[in-house]
């Protein structure tokens, strides 16, 4: 490298030389990204390629797994209609039918309502169990007068 580049500071000259580099440098970078772009576009068409091939496979599984449903369908069906036939047309007389349900009452008092607190509890404790008006609050509540 080093005698390459004496070889051209004599021929080329030392006012044109930095120009000629310049100038080598920009088309040995276009070349490089020119090798990097085919390269890129062949590992596409390869990894296309692949696909394809991936493509088909699952297909063809796809179409095996769709004949074996239909087969398996067919096979079904045939043996529903056997059955059926024989209800049909056996000491039963016609298909049998289940009884409507039945109206079950829900067995809840729902008018009254229940507190997540039991009234024990509240009345052990002091809680409130009925609301008090504003009247009944203020004779309640109202000091005491000593005489």
């Amino acid at each position: 490298m080093a005698l390459i580049g004496v070889v051209a500071l004599i021929v080329i000259g030392p006012e044109k030389l930095p120009k000629v580099a310049r100038t080598l440098g920009t088309l040995l970078g276009k070349a490089q990204r020119y090798v990097s772009d085919v390269k890129a576009e062949v590992n596409r068409s390869m990894d296309l390629e692949e696909l394809k091939k991936m493509k088909e496979t699952v297909e063809g599984a796809a179409r095996d797994v769709e004949q074996t449903i239909q087969t398996s369908a067919t096979d079904f069906e045939k043996q529903w209609s056997e059955t059926t036939a024989g209800l049909t047309s056996g000491s039963l007389g016609s298909a049998w039918e289940p009884p409507p349900p039945q109206y079950q009452h829900p067995k809840k008092k729902w008018r009254l309502k229940q507190g997540a607190m039991p009234h024990w509890y509240k009345a052990r404790n002091g809680i409130r169990t009925k609301a008090l008006s504003g009247a009944a609050r203020v004779a309640r509540y109202r000091p005491q007068k000593f005489n």
